[in-house]
């Protein structure tokens, strides 16, 4: 798995790190889970791998010359009707 992501450029991108899942978009990369930044070695690695992509984050968004104040919210999905009634 790479071990980190281009934030912005694809809808497909998705990075694991402990129990977090970071997940790109082209109008967001988006943050689920939780991850524990332990005193050892692993936690070094993880803190390492998150900072790179906040840091990928962060260059984007600084180099974007037309960024907006705010975005709107992603659409909610329609209700599906449940089909097992």
């Amino acid at each position: 798995m790479n071990k980190t992501i281009s934030p912005f450029a694809n809808e497909s991108e998705a990075l694991a790190i402990g129990d977090l899942t970071i997940e790109n978009r082209t109008d967001r990369v988006s943050l689920h889970g939780s991850i524990d930044l332990t005193r050892d070695k692993a936690g070094l690695e993880h803190a390492r791998i998150l900072k790179a992509v906040l840091d990928e984050v962060v260059q984007v968004l600084e180099n974007e010359k037309s960024l907006p104040d705010k975005i709107a919210p992603p659409d909610m999905p329609d209700e599906v009707a449940n089909p097992f009634r």
